[in-house]
């Protein structure tokens, strides 16, 4: 064989051999596609299509949805919400901040922050926010990503 000859030949073996690797690529996804159902709970705690754990980012916007939401980035797992005065006592407004810190279902993946103005004369004023009230949000938010969880295995 010449040089020039090997040189066109060189092209076409190497689309032969990518044409094999691919069919045999497909070949073996295509046996993986038996009628078994996937076995999900396997997985169940770790749903992260967002980038954030989808139990806990549901469950993080459920439990702030009274207050308006000034952010919702569920790549970052990011949730801030506008100031938010209930009406039973406006003169006393809150804003939140929910972080979903890993792609697990675990207590330690959600921070909750929590900032209180308080009303004095027309100017709004920054006032402690007591710990049991994001530790109260945080188990809330927890609670309902567990309860979201049993309720996607148990369908």
């Amino acid at each position: 064989m010449t040089r020039a000859n090997s040189a066109l030949f060189r092209p076409a073996l190497r689309h032969t051999i990518r044409a094999a690797l691919i069919g045999g690529a497909l070949f073996a996804l295509a046996a993986c596609g038996g009628s078994d159902r996937p076995r999900t709970e396997l997985q169940a705690a770790q749903i992260n299509t967002i980038g954030v754990n989808a139990y806990l980012w549901r469950a993080a916007l459920e439990t702030v949805s009274f207050a308006p939401l000034l952010q919702a980035d569920s790549a970052g797992g990011v949730i801030v919400t506008d100031w938010y005065a209930n009406p039973a006592n406006p003169n006393e407004r809150v804003k939140m901040t929910v972080t979903i810190l890993d792609q697990d279902l675990r207590a330690d993946a959600l921070r909750v922050a929590a900032s209180r103005q308080i009303n004095d004369s027309g100017n709004w004023v920054e006032a402690p926010v007591q710990a049991a009230t994001v530790q109260k949000l945080e188990d809330i938010i927890l609670t309902k990503a567990r309860d979201l969880r049993r309720q996607a295995l148990a369908s």
